[in-house]
């Protein structure tokens, strides 16, 4: 049970935090830039969850806002693969969560109008905040990526996979909330160009 009865320790006003270790590292490290991502990008799983949704997908993502902050909770105590066994085990992403949001893209792209171009951010109020949210979601992962290779060793790759099938979910839902795909924004390739001028308009 986590347990706050504090709001500010001043323990951060020197440009360090702890993490769950207890190792305190500057707040410009990797590591706090990867997970402070994953609050960014569940507070915008927060702000799409303000707007009507279809019922299911309103309860997927407030079980995928728990979820990231297992990532978060993962990313804050690295692996250390030599060290002896802790007392208590950090809690780690696993493999069936990465399954579940598997199920459920196979289970909303089935549903899909079949894409015959990129589709622009927007549509539905729903459909944009999905995708604003997909956008955050693939930075993010960039950003554990980012981790990852610094300290190959340190990081749960489950976690790099998770938001991947993430980003995943979220482009899909997106596009069920403009009909279906049926109301999606296409790209057009060079279609915002103006027209040249012709001869008789210089």
């Amino acid at each position: 049970m986590v347990y706050l009865n504090r709001i500010y320790t001043r323990g951060g006003d020197t440009g360090e935090t702890a993490l769950g270790s207890g190792e305190r590292i500057p707040k410009t490290h990797p590591r706090i830039t990867a997970y402070g991502g994953v609050d960014e990008l569940n507070s915008v799983l927060g702000l799409a969850l303000t707007v009507p949704l279809p019922e299911e997908f309103a309860l997927w993502l407030q079980g995928i806002q728990n979820d990231l902050f297992d990532v978060g909770a993962d990313l804050c105590v690295p692996l250390q693969p030599s060290a002896p066994p802790p007392e208590h085990h950090p809690l780690r992403v696993r493999a069936d969560q990465v399954t579940a949001l598997e199920t459920r893209i196979d289970t909303v792209n089935e549903r899909l109008e079949p894409l015959t171009s990129f589709v622009l951010p927007g549509g539905s109020p729903a459909a944009a905040h999905l995708h604003h949210a997909r956008s955050v979601c693939r930075r993010v992962e960039i950003g554990v990526v980012a981790l990852q290779n610094d300290e190959p060793d340190a990081v749960n790759p489950l976690t790099v996979t998770y938001l991947n099938r993430l980003s995943d979910l979220l482009f899909v839902l997106a596009r069920a909330c403009n009909e279906d795909g049926n109301a999606d924004i296409l790209w057009t390739p060079g279609g915002a160009q103006s027209p040249a001028e012709s001869p008789e308009q210089g």
